[in-house]
């Protein structure tokens, strides 16, 4: 099964790094990790929150687009990694182990595969 990961980070709380290694250099080990151990289907880092744009469509066929992914919110989606895992409990101990989750948070959700993808 299929687990994307999602850093959730906020922009009113700082990240800190662990002592000893810049947050950067924990990502980059934290990646290396997971191909060691062959669960890694897919990884990227987002561009700033600050260049996302939003599309939403009226009922009446309007198109609103706004700049941001959001307004009222100080959460955003900086990265996510999609890993291959036997079970749920698999993907928590991965989150956990991911210096997002230290720096701000680790959202978890399995993919679901559409019929004829």
């Amino acid at each position: 099964m299929n687990y994307m990961l999602l850093i959730i980070g906020n922009r009113g709380i700082e990240a800190q790094p662990e002592e000893g290694q810049d947050l950067m250099g924990q990502f980059m080990a934290y990646h290396r990790s997971m191909i060691d151990a062959g669960v890694m289907v897919d990884s990227n880092v987002l561009d700033s929150f600050e260049t996302a744009t939003s599309v939403q469509v009226t009922p009446d066929g309007e198109r609103l687009v706004t700049d941001g992914p959001f307004a009222e919110t100080r959460e955003y989606l900086g990265g996510y990694y999609i890993l291959d895992l036997p079970d749920l409990d698999a993907a928590i101990d991965w989150a956990a182990r991911c210096p997002g989750a230290r720096a701000w948070r680790v959202e978890i959700r399995p993919i679901q595969v559409l019929p004829g993808s």
